[in-house]
């Protein structure tokens, strides 16, 4: 394994262990998806927007690559709102439950967009978290709702995911980074009047502890992590770091298991599906590289 690709890992597993806390402080702030989300997305952008040359960079993209990266950041927002939406409907366990399918839509997504085959290993092991997923779903019929959203926000982080991956090559991420969620905090303002109209018994304003959940919610599980995250897709596929992040359900259901005793709530079934689901993550490295050996070995037979 080369230098660039253990550093690749290295920074999507800080990634995964940082994204890990988001469904927990989701669960701690009091606000709703909506103002949830806006308060994390304008934070997350200021806060990048002080790193020296994220803004001035753009002036070297074309408005095509800007209204690209727009466009994925609509989608994240989208992913987030669906995220916190599945944690309020049920809970943080099964909400990261939900999220893990993300490797089963990516292995037939990221084929799709880069016009390559699709590995019927990949479909393989997303096919056991999908099987994962249906013994949650049958274990957790009472959480049906959530379960519906977060398969939605899983989906949504496969399409964003493999979209950074394909056209982030030669691009400043933390450029990518405002232009993405810049867009996102665009988006949700102009739905926001609209949104309290319809909900009025929504809170916007964030109390004095929430704030701090925001700031730790923004500044180091979504501004670092998200920037970690793309600098590693720089040399991992899409699938690989879709996989890697169902480590985060690892995180997230432990913390919530620790913090919010949510194991009183939870049935066997949950705990079997959410088990198969982790065995295809530690089991894709170790399949991948017994698939690479048996294709060597295959090329040294064939003739030229």
């Amino acid at each position: 394994m080369s230098k660039e690709l253990k550093k690749a890992y290295l920074f999507m597993h800080i990634a995964v262990f940082l994204f890990g806390f988001t469904a927990i402080l989701g669960k701690e702030i009091s606000l709703r998806e909506v103002s949830l989300v806006w308060h994390r997305l304008w934070i997350t952008v200021l806060s990048i927007a002080l790193v020296p040359g994220a803004i001035s960079y753009m002036r070297r993209m074309t408005k095509k690559q800007i209204l690209r990266f727009m466009f994925i950041g609509i989608l994240t927002c989208a992913h987030w709102l669906t995220f916190y939406g599945s944690i309020k409907l049920s809970n943080v366990s099964v909400a990261l439950s939900c999220l893990a399918t993300t490797s089963l839509f990516t292995s037939f997504i990221e084929p799709l967009f880069f016009k390559r085959k699709i590995d019927l290993l990949e479909v393989a092991l997303g096919f056991v978290v999908f099987i994962g997923i249906v013994i949650i779903t049958q274990a957790t019929l009472v959480y049906w709702e959530g379960i519906v959203v977060g398969l939605i926000a899983a989906l949504l982080a496969a399409i964003f995911s493999t979209l950074n991956k394909k056209y982030m090559e030669g691009h400043n991420p933390f450029t990518m980074t405002i232009l993405e969620l810049g867009s996102g905090f665009l988006v949700i303002s102009l739905f926001l009047p609209l949104y309290f109209a319809y909900q009025p018994e929504m809170v916007f304003a964030p109390t004095a502890e929430d704030w701090l959940w925001l700031l730790v919610l923004s500044i180091f599980c979504t501004s670092v992590a998200y920037i970690l995250s793309l600098l590693a897709l720089k040399e991992l596929s899409a699938y690989t770091a879709s996989l890697s992040l169902n480590l985060e359900p690892v995180y997230g259901i432990l913390m919530a298991m620790a913090i919010f005793n949510e194991y009183e709530d939870l049935t066997p079934g949950f705990y079997v599906g959410t088990l198969l689901i982790l065995t295809s993550v530690f089991l894709h490295p170790i399949l991948k590289k017994q698939q690479k050996k048996r294709r060597a070995k295959l090329t040294e037979v064939l003739p030229s």
